[in-house]
This record gives structure tokens, C-alpha cells and sequence, in this order.
């Protein structure tokens, strides 16, 4: 019985390790680019979205800085025809701008 205890102990310190270290390698691919993200993502098993804090992770890796009443960085987007780009500073003064990231299908 006395044998057992250091074991179990040393057990359950590797699992909160391994835990602790996919943890952190989640939250590392989540603060890259898209592409490395989702090809990390891709070799994810589910059960880790089950085990691992995934939510809080997320939302933590991509909080941004951005603050309410600042402006919005300046970026440009093709449009759908692709004939031209779009630079939202090009609206700044103008009229409102509502950005809408997501799918109608």
C-alpha cells in the first residue's frame, strides 16, 4: 500500500503535465494564422474538446486589444466580383459600417 501512494502520485503529476502541455499547445495554434491553426486542428482528436478548456482558451487567444469607441483597424477586402478592393478607412466620415463575418447558408 505504502508502494502505491508515490506511484499514484507520480501518475497523476505526468497527467497534470500532459494536461498543462496541451493546454498550452492549443492556445499557441490558436493564436496563429488560420492555415496553421486549422491544419493543427485538424489533427486533434475529439475527445480533447471534451477534456481540454477549449471556450476559454478561445476567447482568451482571441480577445484582441481593441477597446469600445476606438476605431476600427483599417484593413481592404476584395469584393465579390473581385474587381476591385475595398479599404474601410475609405468610409471613415461618411456612414456607418456594419462588418458581418459569417455564412447565409
Amino acid at each position: 500500500m505504502k508502494r502505491i501512494r508515490p506511484v499514484a502520485v507520480k501518475v497523476a503529476l505526468v497527467l497534470a503535465a500532459l494536461y498543462v502541455a496541451a493546454c498550452a499547445a492549443l492556445y499557441w495554434a490558436m493564436r496563429q494564422p488560420p492555415e496553421v491553426f486549422g491544419g493543427v486542428m485538424k489533427h486533434v482528436p475529439r475527445i480533447a474538446f471534451l477534456l481540454l478548456p477549449f471556450k476559454p482558451l478561445w476567447l482568451s487567444a482571441r480577445a484582441g486589444t481593441l477597446k469600445v469607441g476606438e476605431a476600427a483597424p483599417d484593413f481592404s477586402l476584395q469584393t465579390n466580383d473581385k474587381k476591385e478592393r475595398i479599404q474601410l478607412s475609405s468610409f471613415r466620415g461618411q456612414k456607418p459600417v456594419v462588418l458581418v463575418f459569417g455564412s447565409y447558408t
